[in-house]
Parts: structure tokens; sequence; C-alpha cells
């Protein structure tokens, strides 16, 4: 059931269930935090592997300092800058955390959604959400409520339908090394420039492991069901003759006989219409009929780091 009402929403969670839930960023698949059962019904959702770690979602800075047994005071002061808004924290877990949401590890990541539903939902519970994005591991993350029903409707008993995301790609993840400077695990919503201005310094960008180290760190992600390729679209096309070709472009409308669907991320040059339009864009293409998807980098700055790491990865 789609609705919009935060107390279903809450009563559901409290009584251990899974719901999806939106953020500015994608829909989230919600569970109690500290519910090891509603936890794993995450996983199984999703199936998704369970060493892929979660984000704990909170509603307010005490719920970080009870997740956390340390919270370092570099990324104690992006936190209060950036918070609520799309920037998670990786930091030292406390007992509070289980392993299984953290997949093993001793961090915890954690962050404070810049919605207002989901805000007010948040300070009516007493303990953080878990909350990956609400669709099948591997897949096109949701930007709708009509995204997430499409994909889980039958598996879950509610969407919380905050209309469209506003952002359109994950929270920027960060951690404090041992040197106390800032890493970007996974590109997202705050940009690596956002994250320097307060640093004074360009934070280093950390984007592969074979274990992930925080979620969004796995080569292939984010896909597709047909094969996305990823290069300059018009010498691709080229490539493959006889193929029913759907396209997604940055800002210009291509056009070529086997092109049979177009998707334009911008009209106007701009990045952040571009990621808003991303996942979405990449759904309609999933579903044209087109056999494969020939695909374009973005400029290579600001939010177009995040869009160019989501398009890597659904081509890996």
């Amino acid at each position: 059931m789609i609705g919009n009402d935060i107390h279903i929403a809450a009563s559901l969670l409290k009584s251990g269930k899974n719901i999806a839930i939106p953020t500015e960023t994608v829909y989230g698949l919600a569970g109690n935090a500290f519910d090891t059962d509603a936890v794993i019904g995450i996983y199984e959702i999703k199936k998704r592997p369970l060493f892929n770690p979660l984000i704990a979602h909170i509603g307010h800075w005490d719920m970080a300092e009870r997740l956390s047994s340390g919270i370092p005071n570099v990324l104690r002061q992006l936190a209060i800058k950036f918070w609520p808004g799309p920037l998670t924290i990786l930091v030292p877990k406390s007992d509070l955390v289980h392993d299984i949401v953290t997949a093993g590890s001793a961090d915890v990541a954690i962050r404070m959604p810049n919605h207002p539903l989901t805000l007010q939902l948040l300070q009516l519970l007493d303990f953080p959400l878990a909350a990956p994005s609400a669709n099948t591991f591997g897949g096109i993350s949701p930007t709708t409520a009509l995204h997430v029903d499409q994909q889980l409707g039958a598996a879950i008993p509610y969407i919380l339908d905050g209309g469209a995301c506003t952002i359109g790609v994950e929270s920027t993840i960060i951690r404090a090394n041992a040197q106390n400077k800032i890493e970007i695990l996974r590109p997202g919503g705050i940009s690596a420039e956002l994250l320097a201005a307060e640093l004074g310094y360009m934070p280093e960008l950390l984007t592969h492991a074979a274990i992930p180290l925080a979620p969004g760190m796995l080569k292939s992600h984010y896909a597709p069901e047909i094969p996305l390729i990823l290069g300059n679209i018009l010498q691709l096309v080229n490539e493959h003759p006889g193929k029913k070709i759907g396209v997604l472009s940055y800002n210009k409308k291509i056009e070529h006989p086997s092109i049979i669907y177009s998707e334009q991320l911008t009209m106007h040059n701009d990045l952040h219409e571009a990621a808003r339009n991303l996942f979405a864009a990449m759904r309609k293409l999933e579903g044209s009929g087109a056999e494969i998807i020939l695909a374009e980098k973005v400029p290579n700055h600001d939010i177009g780091i995040a869009i160019n790491d989501r398009l890597s990865r659904a081509s890996a």
C-alpha cells in the first residue's frame, strides 16, 4: 500500500515490519536497526549479500552519539554543517549496533536524511532505521514511490510516499583516516568541492573494495537488466550494428536509425537536474524494448562525480 501517513509507518516499524521511506536522495527499505529480525528482513527482501553493510538513519543528534563509541571531531564538524542532508559518516560503532547492520565491521554508517516526512517519522521512533535503497540488490535505485511499488510492492506492507526525490543519487559516505583526514568512500549528494570548502583540502576518493567498507562500494551496482555500455555514444552505435539501441545522453539529443529510445538527463547543462533524472531515465530505458543502453559520462565535477560513479558501476 502507498500512503503518506507517518503514524501508520511508525506503527509498522515498531512491530518489526519493513517499509519503504522517502529521502532526498532515493527511497529506502527501512527496518528497526536495533531489531535483528527486521534487519535480516531487509537483506532478504532486497536479496542483498550479508557482507554489504547498511546505513543507520537518525532523526536527532543524540542518536548518533548512542550509535557510536566516539565521533571524530572532523566528522562531527561536517555532520553539524550538512545534516540533515545527503552525507553519511562512518564512525566506530557502539555496542548498541549489531554486527549484522555493519556486516561485521567495527564501524557504522550514520546519516540524518533531509526529507520532512521521514524526519518526522524518525522523531516518532526511539530507534534508528537501517535503510538501503528500496530495490532488489544491484538494480536501479528508486526515486519515486511508484518505482518502489513496481519492484517491492508485493513484499512490504507500506510505502511512505514523499514525492519524487529531490537529489536523485545516494548520499556521500565519508570517514576519517588514521591521520584524521577525510576520505570519500562513495561520492554522492554532497560534492567533494563542498567538503573541501569546509576542510581546506580536497578529500581523497576511495571507491572500490572487494569486501565493502561502506554501502555502494561494490564494482557492479545500480544496473539495469539489459547491458549498459559507457563511452562515446555515436562510436558505440557503430560498434553494435543490428541492435535495438537505447541512449542515455547528458545534454544533447543523439540521432541515429538504430536508436529506438533516448533519454536526456538535462536540457540546461545542469548537473543537479541530471542527478535527479538519472535513475528514472535508466528505468525508462530498461523498459523501452532496447537490447542495449549506450550512455556517456557527464562533466566530472561537483555532483557529476557521483553520477559518473553510478554509470560506471551500472556498466561493470
